[in-house]
């Protein structure tokens, strides 16, 4: 199965909204929690389990996934959350997402990469400031 960089943000974006209390754990199951209109129980799951593996979560002291599929949730580390907040604008989105399919292929890390460096421009752009980096 091929990765989907709209799967990938948007499963993101879906675990960043639940609401998380102080030292709240949840068991989430992909293909019922983190349902995306358009894709199939088996690529929500895949792509979670690339997500999961890529550092972008953090599962509760690696509890990690379970014999039934669930995994357990905490939060979203801090790579995780900056996968999130540099893709989080629609116009920031389709120029990562534009390059990544222009260049044939991506790495989460790529994904990740050129979503920060759009939003850098974009604030560089906003602020008249350059940032470091």
């Amino acid at each position: 199965m091929q990765r989907d960089p709209e799967l990938i943000r948007q499963l993101m974006l879906r675990l960043e909204s639940f609401p998380m209390g102080r030292g709240a754990v949840l068991m989430l199951d992909p293909c019922e929690d983190l349902l995306v209109e358009g894709y199939s129980h088996d690529q929500i799951d895949y792509h979670m389990r690339q997500i999961l593996m890529s550092g972008w979560v953090d599962m509760a002291g690696g509890l990690g996934i379970s014999i039934s599929g669930k995994f357990s949730f905490r939060a979203l580390t801090p790579a995780g959350h900056d996968f999130v907040d540099s893709v989080r604008d629609e116009a920031i989105w389709r120029l990562t997402k534009n390059g990544v399919t222009e260049a044939g292929g991506f790495t989460l890390e790529t994904l990740s990469a050129l979503g920060k460096a759009f939003l850098k421009k974009q604030v560089e752009k906003l602020t008249g400031l350059e940032l470091p980096g």
